[in-house]
């Protein structure tokens, strides 16, 4: 299941082609498994492959930085358990924060090991920390990517284990983190009735 590239491979970087290498092998040592199109992949090398599909969709001419923040959003997020932190609003901003940090070095140190400058290593760190979302367009494209992913491939299987009243909540918040354009593409996601109707009522 590896995405396409809307950039031809004899335009890519070998440095771009090396770093989305070793970011998916990261991701493939996920000891948590879903069944995609009837193979069984690791889970975040799954939801890497759907980020950069999303982009490839929503933003086909996005610089390198964001593609490559968009391959590694959740490098190895399997080691940071939600459980690790108070069970608390205030211990899930903390695990949210400590993700994004952790994120952020472990990109970070591939990238270097790669041959990426300071500059380009600083600018991916940036976007996965989704810093100046709403003024930064890339990194407005990364969270619209991020939940575009959410709502097609986790929202289905998240709404069941969750009372409405809480859901709704989460998707109001959600639709809040979205541009115009991310939301535009959230329309034209193919959802159970049920789902759709959840949506709805975020948005109302």
């Amino acid at each position: 299941m590896s995405p396409e590239m809307s950039i031809k491979d004899d335009q890519l970087d070998p440095r771009f082609r090396d770093a989305l290498n070793r970011f998916d092998r990261a991701n493939a040592e996920d000891p948590n498994h879903e069944l995609v199109d009837g193979v069984f992949l690791p889970k975040e090398l799954s939801y890497a492959y759907r980020m950069t599909a999303w982009l490839d969709r929503l933003e086909p001419k996005a610089a390198e930085a964001l593609r490559l923040a968009a391959r590694c959003q959740h490098i190895r997020r399997w080691t940071t358990k939600r459980s690790e932190f108070p069970a608390s609003r205030a211990g899930y901003r903390q695990w949210r924060t400590t993700l994004a940090a952790y994120h952020a070095k472990t990109a970070g140190d591939i990238l270097h090991e790669v041959g990426y400058d300071a500059q380009m290593i600083a600018r991916v760190a940036a976007l996965l920390r989704k810093e100046d979302l709403k003024t930064d367009p890339d990194v407005q494209t990364l969270e619209d990517v991020a939940c575009l992913v959410f709502i097609e491939y986790y929202l289905s299987s998240f709404a069941v284990q969750h009372e409405e009243g809480k859901l709704v909540n989460i998707l109001r918040k959600t639709w809040r983190k979205m541009s115009d354009r991310g939301r535009d593409a959230a329309f034209g996601i193919n959802l159970s009735p049920d789902v759709r109707e959840l949506v709805k009522k975020a948005i109302a």
